[in-house]
């Protein structure tokens, strides 16, 4: 018995998570990412949040009306927290008050449902540097964040080779990208740029 775990990422073209003063989705919405995050959430999952997005997204789901919420009301959540207790005020969400590596890399040896993590930057790196991602789904807006931004998923994590899986273009703008990473290791003899031979 084994599953797959899938970090989920909305960044700008520079790589931030988020900017200050610029709106959800940097304004950049539209029908088909909409309908991507429709059919992401309906499959059958468990969400894995740390403790800042959990917090966010409770609050998210009751404030805004986007046609994914529900879902995400639905499915089974597990939030990694030492200051979080039950009940979390959040439906279907259990808290894990243990390190995040070791119970992932558990419950991916003794569960079959796939697991997703959306944002939540701390506890993603973490998994990234662990090796225990099977898959890094980047929805990249067309925007640069530049000073605003904040909550780089990937500045200053570990290094990683990324296999690409899929490529799709939202909207005629938003690109969705879906990688097999894995940690970088020793660069392969002859690669990249080769001095010219002498003579």
């Amino acid at each position: 018995m084994s599953t797959t775990f899938t970090v989920d990422f909305f960044c700008s073209l520079d790589g931030y998570g988020m900017a200050e003063g610029w709106p959800g989705y940097w304004g950049k919405e539209g029908p088909e990412l909409i309908e991507d995050r429709i059919r992401t959430f309906s499959q059958d999952q468990v969400l894995v949040f740390g403790a800042t997005t959990f917090r966010q997204f409770r609050k998210f789901v009751t404030m805004f009306d986007e046609p994914y919420y529900e879902s995400l009301n639905e499915l089974p959540k597990i939030v990694f927290s030492h200051t979080l207790e039950e009940p979390l005020g959040w439906q279907n969400s259990m808290v894990l008050a243990e390190d995040a590596v070791t119970a992932i890399e558990r419950l991916k040896r003794t569960t079959d449902v796939p697991m997703r993590s959306h944002g939540s930057i701390a506890l993603n790196r973490a998994l990234l540097a662990a090796g225990l991602v099977d898959r890094l789904e980047i929805i990249m807006f067309p925007a640069v964040s530049g000073r605003a931004g904040g909550a780089a998923l990937l500045h200053g994590g570990a290094e990683l080779d990324l296999e690409l899986i899929e490529s799709t273009v939202l909207d005629g703008r938003t690109q969705k990208l879906v990688y097999a990473p894995r940690l970088h290791g020793e660069v392969p003899a002859g690669a990249g740029p080769q001095l010219r031979k002498a003579g």
